[in-house]
């Protein structure tokens, strides 16, 4: 019997093994280490929330089939907050998608709106589906770094613009940004969207973290500025929002145009998700604006204590703006190689990260940058700082 020699994986996808996060999970269910590496909290979302859902399955609401939109419910919902919170206007019948989280959103907005061989302008490091998605549309990646600037990352708009080049058909954006921590300004965002207003470029902005700012700074969705409403796609998150991560539940919106596009490529990924969770969506986008300040000001809270104890072990620490995430850099322990440091921290200290080199198409550019999840309990973030000291003892 002969075998052919054509490679079992679609060459599109040979970069691309099992993600990190599986990866450092699994290390730590194997090794009992604090898990602070894929961001996922350790307690659920609001109790009234998890009620909303298990009454739509009792009464037999999304327990079949919902609409290839998303039900109605949760259309006008989205639809409501994005005019609530930025006054943004979205008609949810023809301008609201929902997704099996924003991971499929932002999947599914890539393979309907990228022709092979369309260059996608990235920010990075990038969340690792970033490439993956660019690549399964065909689309050719072109990375443009945040720098560590003035104990943040920053983005160098120059840099930016000499990357657009006439194969350039979409900006990737990603603010607050995972895993920096870093929330673009609105001056970014400004010289931005008339870069892809100029350049007539389509933008794809994944807002996941958006109620995760903290410090006084201001996430101002794309769309909101001049010229974008028309040319982006805003993708929202559920799971980050309302601490239902495996609930999946995530949108788009777009004008509809953009939305019958990525509905194109959807449709037939999933189809359709999450029937009765999105009843129960519907109702915390709804939530008083406390439940936004509460959350944010607990998470914060949560950032101070891994940040002071980081600094404490003996990492530099890139404070987050945003996100529930902070990056660090291992050079002062003596550390060079983040990706060594991350699969042997289990056994030194009993806790589990994420190396930056990962997000990076250069992974030497991120080799010494280490990220840190602080979605976590006080006590298991006090016990994870406790045994990182140890490090320097």
């Amino acid at each position: 019997m002969t075998f052919s020699a054509h490679p079992r994986r679609n060459r599109r996808l040979a970069e691309f093994g099992t993600t990190i996060f599986a990866e450092m999970s699994a290390l730590a269910e194997r090794t009992g280490a604090i898990n602070l590496g894929q961001g996922f909290p350790d307690t659920d979302g609001p109790e009234t929330v998890r009620e909303a859902a298990v009454r739509a399955l009792r009464d037999g609401r999304g327990n079949q089939y919902p609409p290839g939109l998303g039900v109605p419910e949760l259309r006008t919902a989205i639809a409501a907050h994005q005019q609530r919170w930025y006054a943004l206007s979205f008609d949810p019948d023809r301008e609201v998608l929902v997704t099996a989280g924003a991971t499929e959103a932002l999947a599914a907005s890539l393979l309907g709106l990228l022709e092979p061989g369309d260059e996608v302008i990235a920010l990075e490091p990038y969340y690792d589906s970033y490439a993956a998605c660019i690549a399964m549309a065909g689309g050719q990646r072109v990375p443009v770094a945040l720098r560590p600037n003035g104990g943040s990352f920053r983005l160098d708009l120059d840099e930016l613009q000499t990357a657009v080049t006439n194969r350039t058909r979409l900006l990737l954006v990603n603010t607050p940004h995972n895993p920096t921590g870093t929330v673009l300004t609105r001056e970014e965002l400004q010289a931005i969207a008339e870069l892809a207003v100029a350049r007539d470029l389509l933008v794809v902005t994944d807002e996941v973290y958006e109620h995760l700012v903290f410090d006084g700074a201001e996430h101002v969705p794309l769309a909101a500025l001049p010229g974008m409403r028309e040319r982006t796609v805003t993708i929202g998150s559920a799971g980050k929002t309302f601490s239902f991560t495996g609930w999946k539940v995530g949108w788009a919106t777009a004008t509809p145009e953009l939305i019958d596009a990525v509905r194109s490529a959807k449709q037939f990924l999933t189809f359709v998700c999450s029937g009765p969770f999105q009843y129960a969506v519907a109702e915390a986008l709804a939530l008083p604006d406390s439940y936004f300040a509460d959350f944010r000001a607990d998470m914060s809270a949560k950032r101070d204590v891994l940040t002071t104890g980081l600094r404490r072990a003996g990492f530099q620490v890139f404070d987050p703006a945003g996100t529930y995430f902070v990056t660090t850099d291992i050079r002062p322990l003596g550390e060079v190689d983040g990706t060594a440091f991350c699969w042997s921290l289990p056994e030194r200290a009993g806790v589990v990260a994420i190396p930056n080199a990962v997000f990076y198409d250069q992974p030497k550019a991120g080799e010494p940058f280490v990220r840190f999840a602080f979605c976590k309990r006080k006590d298991v973030l006090d016990e994870a700082v406790g045994r990182l000291e140890r490090l320097t003892q």
